[in-house]
């Protein structure tokens, strides 16, 4: 599999200073910023944020100068490692690479339901970074249906639909998540049917 230029990356890579002190910082906001929205949601708190950083809130604004510039570039950050990962797992047989990119996948969900309070579906972020993930993402699934471990009577969209359902719901813990998604992903297997 070649890689494809996706367009979520060039808008990681545009925003991201050159210096390294500013990078690092930036790199530091952004993980930041994913673990609060994952704990506490789209009210998670700036000076939070910033402060779990290591860096003043100036920072923060001087990298993001509204709450919504961290939001659109957690979520295209998040994509764009969503991408990264379906060209890591290439090269895996067809249901390993499958299975690996959602699992990475399960972990993206979390964020985005996060981010997705605060923003709306029709941003331009929101549409390139759905993009992005299609294209990356949608020719494992292919992939695996031609090699007979997947069915063949779902498409991408369907996938994506199940996985976000499971995820979606409370779980005692993440080995609990695990165990779900591994029973969902049983009906997927072409050898379950």
């Amino acid at each position: 599999m070649t890689a494809t230029p996706f367009p979520v990356s060039e808008i990681v890579a545009s925003q991201r200073p050159h210096r390294k002190d500013a990078a690092r910082n930036y790199d530091a906001l952004l993980a930041a910023a994913r673990e609060a929205f994952a704990e506490k949601g789209a009210e998670a708190s700036l000076e939070d944020i910033a402060r779990r950083a290591g860096v003043g809130i100036g920072t923060l604004y001087r990298n993001f100068p509204t709450r919504r510039d961290l939001f659109e570039s957690v979520y295209a950050s998040e994509v764009n490692a969503l991408c990264r990962v379906a060209e890591d797992v290439a090269d895996l047989p067809p249901w390993q690479a499958l299975t690996a990119w959602l699992e990475r996948f399960t972990g993206y969900m979390v964020t985005k339901r996060a981010v997705r309070e605060a923003l709306n579906d029709e941003s331009e972020i929101f549409q390139a970074c759905r993009e992005s993930m299609y294209s990356s993402g949608g020719p494992l699934l292919e992939r695996a249906q031609r090699a007979g471990e997947a069915r063949t009577d779902m498409t991408f969209s369907d996938l994506l639909r199940m996985v976000a359902g499971v995820t979606a719901t409370s779980f005692d813990d993440d080995a609990q998540r695990d165990r779900v998604l591994a029973i969902a992903l049983d009906g997927v297997r072409a050898a379950a049917r």
